[in-house]
């Protein structure tokens, strides 16, 4: 079947189809980034955080692997949309947030 002869009542359907798939895939990424925001921030005592030596500020720090300037914001695995933001969902850490200023030994420099 030719598209020019498409039944009119398919095409409305076509039409209405794609905008409702464009509007749900909208919704979901809307959705995510606020839910980013909402995250808790992980704690230093947390026991994942523990494991990896995480620690809120490389100021602190004392760990032997640490180098200077390898913090969160400068990591491969943070995720913060806004390169201001004090804190950021981290892949590491799913479900919280990191403070940008903070360190852990799964550190990879974004590229």
């Amino acid at each position: 079947m030719k598209d020019s002869n498409m039944n009119p009542s398919r095409r409305r359907f076509v039409v209405s189809a794609g905008g409702a798939i464009s509007a749900a895939a909208l919704a979901s990424v809307l959705a995510r980034t606020a839910q980013a925001a909402d995250l808790p921030h992980l704690s230093p005592t947390d026991p994942t955080a523990t494991a990896f030596a995480y620690v809120e500020s490389t100021a602190k720090i004392k760990n032997p692997k640490f180098v200077a300037g390898s913090d969160c914001k400068n990591c491969n695995f943070y995720q913060a949309r806004n390169s201001n933001a004090a804190y950021g969902p981290c892949l590491i850490f799913q479900g919280k947030s990191v403070n940008a200023k903070g360190w852990c030994t799964n550190y990879v420099k974004a590229a």
